[in-house]
């Protein structure tokens, strides 16, 4: 689910940047936050996976200004049960009505088209504001309206107050300022609208308090909290934005339990079955022959070192603090221990590579090929991104043997289709596989790459969960969905997602297959584990490593028959019994004018969507096919777009 923060005409920059590191610090190992353009929000179908859409601090004429378009949609998203934040300008923005600076030459007044709070935000509640100064910002102190909480220390910058009326039946107060007049003016309101929920803030509670901003604000206020006081105060403003996010549906772990991903890549570990284990030193041979006179491979994105694990050489002796290098450490031995992998165990995941193929049987690697999909691993706790480090590193890509396997617990950068973030949180089995098809395959062929992993990606779901596995299916072009039963039937969603980047470089084309599954994950991500009602000790075959190990030697076995084949024809039956879109009626918006038409299923050439309109008009075309990788399924609304 995505988190999307408004960034465009209006907004401050300091109050963007305070706003999406607090979203992400709190939030980010189970959204995906991230900035929204003005067109985005007027055009694109966001409101899908959106969790919740935030208008931080800035200039509220502007928002109105660029927002015009997009207002409708807004509306729309939170009527329907979407959720909003607005913050300061954000709060204005949402308000019926404002009166801000009457009578001075800052004066703002008018109505308001969003009307989340139905009422009136009147401004400033402290004097001295002054544009793109400091001059009148300072901290405030709040207290929550049942009593039981104080915050002080917070950031204030030219916000006002709510005017609450008796009569506004959806609007419950959240805080007033403890202003020294006593007047309870109102600072912080939940609205209900329709059956979405916005949370407005006339202070700032985005801005740390420990933060160089605040300190300075506090020092320019004559009831500014002790410096030693800080922490404690941060600590409060932290739990104040969890309510806040709590009161607006999203759900996360507590403070208290709340574990911090790590934040920059950590050593990589490259392991092999025993039979692989020659590729592995000439692996090793190779990046030692390109390396500088330091001892690194110096690439296009990233710098390696590597290591050899040995009783000389003790993997936790390389410095946790990152140097810019990432460092590989290759692991000669087998059976291979798990002492440098606390969250992943590499015995186990070869014991069920094992396992797979005893059920299913092993099969000889089809040239170029050096060994069976699985056989090498590469594995590091926390990397920028599994896809990133093998596509885009081109010296390296150039030596590296293939299939290989990357795996990593956290991705600090993960890539989704497009410009997709792909969330990465603890639970989720991501990782990217290097591939290389002989050299007379046919590249038009490639684009089936993506339907050929998913396929076999719900193929292993139904081998390690049974009859749970038969409610994981496909979505085209390259999503994974779980039907799940809910009260009134069942509704979709999104487990997983497919990403193929193919890189032509001297030797033949390589395949970067990336894909991210969620296995394991905690609420609010849907997982794997969430099919059934007593979680993954419930199913007991449900692991980290036996989906991994599942799924490579599924997908070794599909790989050989493709290849063999030169085309998806071998699949295409149970590719089309296992997707959601047999005889699916649908908009193609694709196309001018919008036509409806049925989906009948995918081209056996160019494996491209293809539809019959389902009015047949005189002169037109028989068939409408669509591209993967040039259009959008938005599949709830039932809508093909050109992708933008």
């Amino acid at each position: 689910m995505n988190v999307l923060v408004y960034s465009g005409p209006g907004v401050s920059q300091t109050s963007l940047d305070a706003t999406l590191s607090t979203l992400k610090s709190l939030l980010g190992s189970n959204f995906a936050v991230q900035t929204v353009s003005p067109k985005a929000l007027e055009s694109e179908p966001w409101t899908v996976g959106c969790a919740l859409l935030v208008i931080p601090g800035g200039r509220d004429l502007p928002y109105l200004a660029s927002l015009e378009r997009a207002i409708p949609k807004i509306v729309g998203y939170v009527k329907a049960g979407g959720s909003y934040l607005g913050i300061c300008a954000g709060a204005y923005f949402a308000s019926g009505r404002i009166e801000w600076e009457i009578g001075t030459p800052l004066e703002v007044q008018g109505e308001r088209p969003l009307k989340f709070f139905p009422g009136l935000s009147k401004g400033c509640m402290y004097p001295g504001f002054q544009y793109d100064t400091e001059i009148g910002a300072r901290t405030v102190s709040i207290t929550t309206c049942d009593g039981e909480k104080v915050i002080e220390g917070l950031y204030y910058n030219g916000g006002g107050e709510f005017v609450v009326q008796e009569s506004m039946k959806d609007v419950e107060p959240l805080a007033y300022y403890n202003d020294p007049h006593g007047s309870r003016s109102i600072a912080g309101v939940s609205c209900t609208f329709g059956i979405g929920k916005a949370v407005l803030w006339h202070i700032h509670p985005e801005y740390p308090i420990t933060g160089e901003l605040v300190v300075a604000a506090a020092a320019r206020s004559t009831e500014g909290p002790a410096v030693a006081h800080l922490p404690q105060l941060e600590t409060q403003r932290q739990i104040l934005f969890c309510d806040t996010m709590r009161i607006l549906g999203l759900s996360f772990p507590s403070l208290a339990n709340h574990r911090d991903p790590p934040t920059h890549p950590l050593p990589q570990h490259i392991y092999a079955t025993e039979r692989a284990l020659s590729i592995l030193e000439a692996l090793e041979g190779a990046l030692e022959s390109i390396q500088n006179e330091h001892g690194i491979v110096d690439d296009t994105i990233d710098s390696f070192k590597v290591h050899k694990a040995s009783a000389e050489f003790n993997p936790r002796d390389i410095p946790l603090e990152f140097d810019g290098i990432q460092h590989v450490v290759f692991h000669q031995e087998y059976p291979p221990n798990d002492d440098a992998a606390s969250l992943f165990s590499i015995s186990s995941y070869f014991d069920a590579l094992r396992e797979a193929r005893k059920t299913r049987g092993s099969c000889t690697p089809s040239a170029p090929l050096q060994c069976e999909l699985g056989d090498i691993l590469l594995y590091g706790e926390a990397i920028s991104s599994t896809q990133t480090l093998l596509e885009r590193n081109i010296k390296t890509l150039e030596v590296l043997p293939v299939p290989l396997l990357s795996l990593a617990t956290y991705q600090l950068s993960g890539r989704g289709r497009g410009s997709n973030v792909w969330v990465s949180p603890l639970g989720c089995l991501q990782w990217s596989l290097l591939l290389r098809p002989p050299p007379q395959f046919p590249t038009g062929k490639l684009v089936f790459i993506q339907y050929l992993v998913g396929l076999a990606v719900v193929e292993a779901c139904r081998d390690v969960m049974g009859k749970l596995g038969d409610s994981v299916v496909l979505k085209w072009p390259n999503d994974i969905y779980a039907k799940v039963k809910i009260l009134r039937g069942e509704e979709m969603k999104k487990i997983g997602g497919i990403l193929v980047n193919t890189v032509f470089m001297a030797g033949g084309v390589r395949i970067i297959v990336g894909c991210g599954v969620n296995v394991l994950n905690d609420p609010p991500i849907f997982s794997l584990s969430q099919l059934h009602p007593g979680g993954s000790k419930a199913i007991p075959k449900l692991t980290m490593e036996n989906m991994a190990a599942t799924i490579m030697v599924i997908f070794g076995r599909m790989w050989n028959e493709f290849i063999a084949a030169g085309s998806f024809e071998p699949f295409v039956d149970l590719y089309l019994d296992r997707w959601i879109h047999s005889d699916q009626l649908v908009t193609l918006e694709s196309v001018h004018p919008p036509v409806r038409a049925r989906i009948v299923g995918i081209t056996p050439d160019y494996g491209l969507l293809r539809t019959i309109p389902e009015t047949y008009k005189a002169g037109g075309p028989e068939f409408i096919d669509l591209q993967p990788d040039g259009n959008s399924f938005d599949m709830m609304a039932g809508l093909i777009r050109t992708k933008k």
